[in-house]
Parts: C-alpha cells; structure tokens; sequence
C-alpha cells in the first residue's frame, strides 16, 4: 500500500480518522469524504481491503468456488469419460483466490485516492482522546489529530493459548489460506459457519473430515429443518459430525495432531483447523485508558449509533461483535459516518440481515424460523419446493435443497424465507425485496400471480407459494 505521511514536525489534523480498511472502514470513509470531510484511513497491513478481502470471505469464497468446480467436474459422467479423473493439490486450489485477492485490493485502493482519503500505513493507537500514534515496521512512530475517529479494526480467529499454533498441522481459519500440503484427514473443531463450511469444502475434496461441534445441534440459530438437511448432505459426503464434545487437549506429532476430548474420545487427523470463536482486534490500542470499554474477546461496546463512551470515538463491524457481517459491516460504517456529519442518523440496519452460508450445498435465511415463530404464538403456514422438481436444477444437476416461506395464515405476510441448495445466497434476494413491503405489498399471493422466467430457480418461489396456499385450502 503507498502511504503518503508527514514528520512529526507538524502534527497533521484531520476532520476523521478511520481505523481498518475492511468494510467497516470502507463506508465510513467512503461516506465521510463524500461529505466533505478530510479523512485519513490506517492501515496496518501493506493492503487495504482488512481481513475480509485478505483472510476471511473474498479467499474462503474463491476457494470454495474453485472445489465446487471440481466437483461438478468429476460429477459430470461425460467429462469424466472423455478427459479422465482430476487430481489438483490444496496448494494449486489455493493460488485460485490470489487474482480475486489482488483485483479486490487494487479496485478499492483507487476508492481511497479517488476521495481523496489519505492511506496510513501502520498500527494505530490513542495518545489521548484525539490523537493516535500510527506504529510503522521501520522508524519512529507519527502521530495525527482528528475530530472524530472510526474504529473499525476487524477481528481474528481465536486461539487459545494451550494449542501450539506454531506447529505444521494446526491452523486457524487465517492461516489454513497458507497451507503448504494437502492433508488425508483433518479436525475442524467448531461447528459454527466458519467450521462448517470448511467441514463442506475439505468433504467436497474428498478427505476424510471430523467435525467437532461443541454444542447440542449445527447452526441452531438457523431453521431446524434447513440444518437437518445440512447434517444429512454433509454424513453423505463422509462428514463424521460429532455433537457436544469439548476438548481437553491437543497433542501434537510429526506427522499430525490428536484431539483428546473431556468425553475420553480421541480423534486423529493429518490436520487441525481450529474455528472456534474470535476476537476483536483491540489490543495495545489504548482504549481502556480512555475508559472505552472492551469486553474479554476484544469486543468494544456501542449505543445505538455505534458511538464509544467518548462520544467522538465509534466503533463498528466485527470489533462491536453481531452480526459480523460484511454486509452490515459497511452499513454500520456509513451510519457511523452519517452521524459524524449530521450529528443524528435516521438510518439502522434493518430487522431482518439476510445470512448467507457457503456451505455446499449453501445456506441463506431471511426472517424468524418455525421454532421462533411457534414460540411467540404466530399462526404460520410453510409453504416448500423442492429443488429436485425444479427444471433449471435438473438441467444444471444440481438438485439437492430445498426453499420454503413461512407467512401468516391470516394475512399471508411473509414472515420468513429459508434456503438449502445451489445459489441459495443468490436466491434469497427475491423474497427479501417483496418481504421487505410494507402492507399488502408483503403479500404471499406476488409469488402467485407473478411470472417468472422458464427455467429459473427463482420460480421456486411460485412453486412453494402454491404450496404454502394448498396447506391452507386443503
């Protein structure tokens, strides 16, 4: 990343300074220098983009991308026939997300220039109130004044401190980007979206997966039915999915690592992936001594317009922890700089943040889910259909999955949308965009009386509307 800074002859003043260049920094400084701000964003990588472009989405998404590939390739009988099996290394698959890596940099380092956003290189850390020291690798530290400030610094895997993440066969969800080998098995401990779709990612190369899931069911904040079906697709690849452990210890070897469980199971593997929480990037920042408080795992704590306990201070994306979204990271960004400018924000993030999870096949939910509709007594129906009778999926054989819309029997609102199958993230728009009505606009009876393209897999959302109304006619 080119820096462009001063001597500490003159301490620089800025109207902003924005920490992180992840989504949550993006928006923020997008929205201030279009308002005529004078903004400077740190950055203490030599790229900008934070950890969602370099360690987290953009290189866990191409890489799924690339294994998808493959599988469709080796699923396909008549390219089977005609080019014979494929054998690609994890290495070979991992240099697939490196031009995505690299365009993604290059396309937002010319956002910054082209708003005249000055790009710091460095660590940044408060000095007092409004002043922060940026921490360069070579020479002494710089120091820059600004009104108001935006912390948006990201967050990393959680380690704890008695796994030895220096050996060859354990990473963590940063790190499993650099792997140097191909492993035969591997441990993902922690069931969570990340382990989980890692868990799909490793199945779908054919290696032998255990995935340790600490709690009583996967995903159990999604819909009972699309995580069943997720636990059922994942067995049948080969996934050996083992419920409520929690491990003692891990004992490291040569050649691998083992995974001893307080339940006395031990479980070996070529590999480790620890996808087990994370933390807020907040350390050595100096926020306590501004009396900003930061909880045990990093997390900095908000109000309602992401302001600190010094008012001038804000924090957003995953240092403020739910949802941890990059999607909602910029917005948080943008409102954040909205009421730096206007003194107010009239703008929120909506009730309902689609969840996209790239799983194969992926997931993506909209809305409250039966168990949560049935707990605050909401007369529901569920209206399905099934990807197997969809004529877009049979053609492209990718048939597994389902889409089913929760709406209330009385008023037919759609009250909720849940997905399990291809493109699923992609899908979910359709019903967020009629959801997000208000009135009769959010009606059951669009998906009805609308015509889709043939064949699409959005006329998934005929087919289950039909369904849903035949539930309550039969």
């Amino acid at each position: 990343m080119r820096q462009r800074t001063v001597g500490m002859s003159a301490l620089k003043h800025f109207d902003a300074i924005v920490i992180g260049t992840g989504p949550g920094g993006e928006g923020a400084a997008m929205k201030l220098a279009k308002s005529g701000k004078r903004v400077a964003v740190v950055e203490k990588h030599l790229d900008v983009g934070g950890g969602c472009t370099h360690w987290g989405t953009i290189p866990s998404k191409t890489l799924r991308h690339a294994v998808q590939r493959v599988a469709d390739y080796r699923r396909d009988p008549l390219l089977s026939r005609l080019v014979g099996p494929v054998s690609i290394s994890y290495p070979d698959l991992l240099v697939s997300a490196e031009s995505v890596i690299q365009q993604q940099t290059r396309m937002r380092e010319r956002f910054y220039y082209r708003n005249q956003v000055e790009l710091l290189g460095g660590r940044a850390r408060f000095v007092d109130p409004h002043t922060i020291a940026v921490d360069k690798q070579a020479g002494s530290p710089e120091q820059y004044r600004a009104d108001a400030f935006v912390i948006a610094s990201g967050s990393r895997p959680y380690r704890p401190p008695d796994v030895d993440f220096s050996h060859r066969h354990v990473v963590d969800s940063d790190t499993v980007l650099h792997l140097g080998f191909t492993p035969r098995s591997v441990i993902v401990y922690g069931a969570g979206v990340i382990g989980s779709e890692y868990a799909s990612i490793f199945a779908s190369l054919g290696w032998k997966v255990n995935l340790i899931n600490t709690r009583e069911r996967l995903l159990s904040f999604l819909d009972d039915e699309i995580t069943d079906a997720l636990g059922y697709h994942l067995r049948d690849q080969g996934v050996v999915i083992r419920h409520q452990e929690e491990y003692a210890r891990v004992e490291t070897r040569a050649g691998g690592v083992i995974l001893h469980c307080k339940s006395g199971k031990r479980v070996k593997g070529d590999l480790l992936l620890w996808a087990n929480g994370r933390t807020g990037n907040t350390q050595d920042m100096g926020l306590e001594a501004l009396d900003i408080e930061v909880d045990h795992r990093g997390l900095v704590a908000v109000n309602g317009d992401y302001q600190t306990a010094q008012p001038h201070i804000y924090a957003v994306g995953d240092v403020v922890g739910f949802p941890s979204l990059a999607s909602a990271s910029y917005d948080q960004g943008r409102f954040a700089a909205t009421h730096i400018v206007d003194g107010k924000c009239e703008h929120s993030l909506v009730d309902h943040i689609p969840t996209g999870i790239y799983t194969s096949p992926e997931i993506s939910s909209l809305g409250p889910n039966e168990r949560e509709l049935t707990a605050q007594k909401v007369p529901y129906e569920v209206g399905r259909a099934f990807f197997r009778s969809i004529a877009r999926a049979q053609i492209t054989g990718h048939t597994v999955g389902m889409l089913k819309i929760l709406f209330n029997v009385d008023s037919r609102e759609i009250l909720g949308i849940h997905c399990f199958g291809h493109q699923a993230a992609e899908i979910i728009h359709i019903g967020q965009a009629i959801m997000s009505q208000s009135g009769p606009a959010n009606s059951l009876d669009y998906f009805v009386e609308t015509t889709f393209n043939y064949p699409t897999m959005a006329e998934a959302y005929r087919i289950a509307a039909l369904n849903g109304l035949n539930r309550i006619f039969d």
